[in-house]
């Protein structure tokens, strides 16, 4: 069985998606029938989530299944290690980790299996900056520029992960953090000898929102890039109105 955690805090406007997607990804052909389950980890949620889940959930049929538990962590890493727990106890062979802002590819998972690795760091992408309006271009074209979204990239996020359950228990599991848990992880099963792919192949869109919700996250990061640009422009706009001042003059 192949388990998927998706940790949500109040995440009522972009759930459905995920799950459909979601849903796509556990019924690909290519993974030849083997049962799916996906837990969403409802961590301290105080709007509509749990009903969007429950709703879905009664969607599934012999190839997935959609649970949902409650947590009052308020930490991503006790969630992720929450959901990763159950599906442990149930049997899963193979742990994936997305997040509630994130579409995955309908190959999301078959792409991560067919890397034949203890676990695999996938990347990102983002269809929409928009949410930082005037600065969405100049943010997308920093994306562009910094980001390698190739075979061989050593980028780290929790939205695009996968590991084999031996591995993650080798490794000790998810850590109660509240950011960079996935970077926590991937130290500790390098440092237990897992053989780890760094794949492009596996593909999931993401948000670029503003209301972050982790810090040290990616919607943290594009923030502190959105802040350093704020800066710079008013640093150049000061610069550029030196420059347009006339000279003083010396009296005699």
């Amino acid at each position: 069985m192949i388990g998927v955690v998706v940790p949500v805090h109040n995440e009522e406007a972009c759930l459905a998606a995920c799950l459909e997607a979601l849903t796509r990804a556990a019924t690909c052909a290519q993974l030849c029938g083997e049962a799916v389950c996906i837990v969403i980890v409802l961590d301290a949620c105080s709007d509509r989530s749990q009903r969007i889940v429950l709703a879905h959930a009664m969607q599934a049929d012999a190839r997935w299944r959609l649970d949902c538990i409650a947590v009052e962590a308020r930490n991503v890493g006790a969630a992720r290690a929450a959901g990763a727990s159950l599906l442990l106890e149930r049997g899963a062979r193979w742990l994936a980790f997305t997040d509630a802002d994130t579409c995955v590819a309908p190959d999301w998972l078959c792409m991560q299996l067919t890397q034949k690795a203890d676990a695999v760091c996938g990347t990102i992408a983002v269809d929409d900056w928009s949410p930082h309006a005037d600065h969405a271009s100049a943010l997308r074209e920093h994306f562009a520029r910094t980001y390698t979204d190739c075979d061989g990239h050593r980028h780290i996020h929790g939205a695009n992960f996968g590991v084999c359950a031996k591995a993650y228990l080798r490794a000790g599991g998810f850590a109660p953090l509240a950011c960079s848990e996935d970077v926590a992880l991937v130290a500790a099963l390098q440092a237990s000898g897992a053989r780890i792919a760094w794949s492009a192949a596996p593909r999931v869109t993401t948000s670029a929102r503003r209301d972050a919700k982790a810090r040290g996250g990616f919607g943290d990061t594009l923030l502190q890039v959105v802040g350093a640009m704020g800066v710079a422009e008013v640093i150049e706009g000061l610069v550029a109105s030196t420059v347009a001042m006339p000279a003083p003059t010396l009296s005699a």
